[in-house]
């Protein structure tokens, strides 16, 4: 009996290694959706070289879509940091601890992961941000409003964005001062 519970223990902690699929997808998919952004900026760079020349009015519309495009672009790279984040997030708790990110003196903290709460934390922040991203995006696209409460709704749009934001910034006040005393 001691054998098989060895065993099946054995079994049983190695199947954490199964998380290395998802780990590789994501990095993966990240390193793709990096490209796909900065595929996306250098295609906006090359195309506004002809921006002095133009007109007044296609310099407007050129603008507004060059706006459009740089959020769209921000939108891409968060969406790959937020992949490559859980990725080195799922292989830290996972797998092992990863050797060169705690021996480095830069490595930035928002890449070290010490629990599932601390990784959905990073995530929902990151996530946080591509919504805000999204609704300027949405909100570039508006030109005029129908009604008053279209523009009611609007302004409470941007009023939940600065709630969002705020109820984040005094959570992560708050659990720093609660790290710093102990």
């Amino acid at each position: 009996m001691k054998l098989f519970e060895h065993v099946f223990e054995g079994i049983l902690w190695n199947s954490r290694f199964i998380v290395l699929l998802a780990v590789i997808a994501c990095l993966a998919v990240s390193i793709a959706v990096f490209y796909m952004a900065t595929v996306d900026a250098w295609y906006l760079l090359t195309h506004l070289f002809h921006y002095a020349n133009l007109a007044t009015d296609e310099r407007l519309v050129a603008r507004a879509e060059a706006i459009t495009h740089v959020v769209e672009i921000i939108d891409g790279y968060l969406l790959a940091t937020v992949l490559l984040i859980f990725s080195l997030g799922l292989y830290e708790l996972f797998i092992s601890k990863i050797d060169q990110a705690e021996n480095s003196t830069t490595a930035p903290k928002v890449l070290m992961i010490t629990s599932l709460d601390d990784l959905k934390s990073r995530l929902a922040k990151v996530i946080l941000m591509i919504l805000v991203v999204r609704f300027f995006e949405l909100a570039l696209r508006v030109t005029e409003f129908g009604t008053g409460i279209e523009m009611l709704y609007f302004a409470g749009g941007v009023a939940l964005i600065g709630l969002a934001l705020y109820l984040s910034h005094v959570a992560d006040h708050s659990k720093n001062s609660h790290n710093n005393k102990h």
